[in-house]
């Protein structure tokens, strides 16, 4: 899943960066409110970590502004003010919820998970494909009914071609959506992980679900 944190503090937003990483987000950073504007009118993200007190335009605008041009994406709001007023202030430009600084790690992680299964249609937080089904809030894959173990970036792969529902996905696409906008490497990295994917979830079951369309990237097939 693909964040956005626009916060201008960069020693916390690189924090911020490394921490969702690890739990298996592409992140992209911007730090003043023009720039983070842009990124979210541009790209699709799941959830947008937005602070309040922004250089060139503050947090409440950036999201006055984004709900203006009909994005609806989920955005969890920062600040180091405090109290009932800013809350208040945040909601009605648009916000979907609200944490003030200093906070705890664990309490964004949940408040951004609750947001990002809010924000899918029907509010189901899983997605299923024939017998395989990956529980995007727990963090799970099973099929057939027997767990499967992926690493964070395995499980990110997965999950994007899932959702994109048997549509044929670049492997730009998956680099954008698993990895960031920073990503520099080789962008054959992408078949590396799906090989394994494929080691994983197919193989073992005698299927042939993640394919390969050539001169373009992959997409999920049913063995049906």
């Amino acid at each position: 899943m693909r964040v956005l944190v626009v916060e201008d503090e960069k020693r916390l937003a690189e924090t911020l960066r490394w921490g969702l990483v690890a739990e298996g987000y592409a992140v992209d950073i911007a730090n003043d409110g023009p720039d983070g504007l842009e990124l979210a009118v541009s790209n699709p993200y799941q959830a947008i970590i937005l602070d309040i007190m922004l250089p060139r335009m503050n947090g409440y605008r950036v999201c006055a502004e984004l709900r203006t041009q009909g994005i609806t994406t989920p955005v969890l709001m920062l600040t180091a003010k405090n109290g009932e007023y800013d809350e208040a202030e945040a909601l009605d430009t648009g916000a979907d919820d609200f944490l003030s600084k200093p906070f705890s790690y664990v309490v964004l992680q949940a408040r951004l998970r609750a947001l990002i299964r809010r924000g899918r249609t029907g509010g189901s937080s899983v997605l299923t494909f024939g017998d395989l089904a990956v529980d995007q809030a727990r963090r799970t894959v099973m099929r057939a009914g027997q767990p499967i173990a992926l690493t964070t970036k395995e499980f990110a792969v997965l999950e994007c071609l899932l959702r994109h529902d048997g549509s044929a996905v670049t492997k730009r696409e998956i680099l954008d959506e698993v990895w960031d906008m920073a990503y520099q490497g080789d962008p054959n990295i992408v078949e590396v992980y799906v090989s394994a994917l494929r080691r994983k979830v197919d193989a073992p079951f005698g299927r042939h679900t993640i394919a390969t369309v050539r001169g373009v990237g992959y997409r999920m097939v049913s063995d049906d």
